[in-house]
């Protein structure tokens, strides 16, 4: 049986551990947050969404995820 490798990151502010060698895009999907009404920071730099299935997540990362609320 093949072993999972987890890593721990800080997500919004709390620690979590995830599978390594995911992207962000993976880590969204599972998280079921809807792409089109976040913005994401990685270690204080703002990601273009394009590329989201291309960056790694590596150990220690601090990843921020926004969402937009709308009112009046």
């Amino acid at each position: 049986m093949k072993k999972i490798n987890k890593i721990k990151i800080k997500l919004n502010g709390k620690f979590v551990k995830i599978q390594d060698k995911s992207t962000l895009l993976s880590l969204i999907k599972k998280l079921k947050v809807p792409i089109n009404k976040i913005a994401i920071e990685l270690n204080q730099t703002i990601i273009n969404k394009k590329s989201l299935g291309k960056i790694k997540i590596r150990k220690n990362d601090k990843i921020e995820l926004v969402h937009f609320i709308g009112g009046g």
